[in-house]
């Protein structure tokens, strides 16, 4: 098999491949390889691509193979790993200036599951600048493009790693997920994109936007290669305070189910669609694609129940006065004091002026926006008017959520309101980026899982289709999410399975 062929196979694919013997990790990472200095220079996906690490744990996956040993079922399958994701050895910015240079001393603990299940570590991905944003516009390293049209975003924060996925660099990513940065990416990059239940994969060593809300997950072209990923990085950890002590059921087999499951897999199953979940924010073909996917679940035996949550009118309300104010506490250690760009002020050098120096220079403006708001939200006078009131209706909302899922088994809606957006379109007016993140943010509030899955393409760009499970319901959410794949092939409708030059014509032409 030619190693060009190779970037276009699942991890699961590949995973047989490599345990059939047909071909080795080191051929199967230098595909990987050649493919990201063949196609990166026009997404710029990644900020960091670690060639010796990841042919090092490639070659010690062909060794071990070769010598009998017993390996994890996705030994020798590369992975790329968002840039807040800590790496012993390898740099880790969070997209930042003020973190430029960093080598961390140690790993996050899914780096230590990801590496002790012998997965070769590509590199490091684009993001928006401390995962703040919505399109990926804001790293300072250079926005990542859309694989699907080089002139539109790949949504955000997690746009290098859904980018990355959705052209063919690697068949597996990490984001994290704080009020949809996976999902929406995954959306719109034709690619999957999970949020488990808040505390499955643990937080330790993730650089923290709004510990409440921060969750990683994974990336990639198919809801099994993403269940498989999901069961190599999810357990206890003692050192996240917040890590659930759960016995998870295996992810993969849940995915996998219903393809054994006759012609009608959701017989029984209801999904909750949501009144509030709908409006003039929604373009017409995403509603129409969500529509579609409905009868299409219908006809898989589904019951769809409608469902009055009127919290859910206001939690990115409530989500954009809790997240810039645990941002502007998470942040408070980059002063270039204790952590992080440290510039010298003009005489004279007092810590304040320092401080004022090195963040001024090391934080983007985008950065700077949600520090300046969340600090004004933990202020006097506006902590009790503001904060508390968030937080109120942050624990009715969960209530609310709590007594929808006694009747439905998953609740529904479009990923995002709208297909992927032009560079610069809503740069000018915050408020209008910030509207991306209506239909993901309530299962950050609410701890839940939740994925975007593929559901078709509206004028060239594709459409995401979310599940969201109970807390805990991680399964039944792969089980829906794999009957929705089902009913088109999105990923290879991509332009950049053509290569560079077939989608750079498919950008020109729109």
């Amino acid at each position: 098999m030619a190693k060009s062929d190779l970037v276009f196979r699942s991890a699961l694919e590949l995973a047989q491949m490599l345990r059939d013997g047909e071909v080795s990790s080191v051929e199967v990472t230098r595909a990987m390889l050649d493919r990201i200095a063949e196609v990166d220079p026009v997404v710029n996906a990644f900020l960091f691509v670690d060639e010796e690490g990841a042919l090092k744990t490639a070659r010690e996956v062909d060794e071990a193979r070769a010598a009998g040993e017993q390996l994890h079922p996705l030994a020798g399958v590369p992975i790329a790993l968002k840039d807040n994701v800590v790496t012993r050895g390898v740099p880790t910015t969070a997209a930042s200036r003020i973190l430029e240079g960093w080598v961390p001393p140690y790993d996050a603990t899914i780096v230590e599951k990801i590496k002790a299940a012998k997965l070769p570590i590509v590199g490091k991905t684009n993001m928006d600048e401390f995962a703040m944003g919505s399109s990926t516009e804001h790293s300072a390293f250079g926005p990542t493009h859309n694989p699907w049209d080089l002139e539109r975003i790949p949504g955000g924060s997690g746009g290098g790693s859904a980018a990355a996925v959705a052209a063919f660099m690697v068949p597996l990513a990490i984001g994290s997920d704080t009020g949809g940065s996976i999902r929406q990416p995954a959306a719109m990059t034709g690619t999957v994109g999970v949020k488990p239940t808040y505390g499955a994969v643990s937080r330790q060593g993730i650089i923290a936007l709004g510990s409440s809300l921060d969750q990683a997950g994974p990336v990639a072209r198919t809801v099994a290669d993403a269940a498989a990923l999901q069961d190599v990085i999810d357990g206890f950890d003692d050192r996240d305070a917040v890590s659930l002590d759960y016995a998870w059921p295996s992810m993969e087999e849940a995915a996998l189910a219903p393809a054994n499951a006759g012609e009608r897999p959701l017989e029984g199953v209801k999904l909750g669609v949501v009144k509030q979940l709908t409006g003039d924010a929604y373009e017409d073909d995403v509603v129409a694609s969500f529509e579609s996917t409905l009868e299409f679940l219908k006809d898989k035996g589904a019951e769809v129940v409608e469902l009055d949550l009127p919290l859910l009118g206001i939690a990115l309300d409530a989500y954009y006065v809790i997240m810039p104010a645990e941002a502007s506490s998470n942040l408070a250690k980059f002063d270039g004091v204790r952590f992080g760009l440290r510039v010298e002020p003009e005489p004279p050098v007092t810590s304040e002026r320092l401080i004022a120096a090195s963040r001024g220079e090391g934080f983007g403006s985008e950065v700077k926006r949600r520090i300046i708001f969340g600090t004004r939200m933990l202020s006097k006078g506006f902590f009790d008017k503001y904060f508390v009131q968030a937080m109120r209706v942050r624990t009715l909302l969960q209530e609310e959520l709590v007594e929808a899922f006694e009747s439905v088994d998953v609740i529904v809606s479009p990923t995002s309101p709208t297909t992927a957006f032009k560079f610069g379109e809503k740069m000018d007016d915050p408020t209008l980026m910030y509207l991306s993140d209506i239909t993901t943010t309530p299962a950050n509030l609410g701890g839940m899982p939740a994925m975007s899955v593929p559901s078709g393409v509206a004028h060239g760009l594709p459409v995401g289709f979310q599940v969201t499970g109970p807390v805990r319901g991680d399964d039944v959410m792969y089980r829906v999410a794999a009957v929705v794949e089902a009913q088109e092939d999105v990923a290879h409708k991509n332009p950049m399975i053509e290569g560079v030059d077939g989608a750079a014509r498919e950008g020109e032409d729109r």
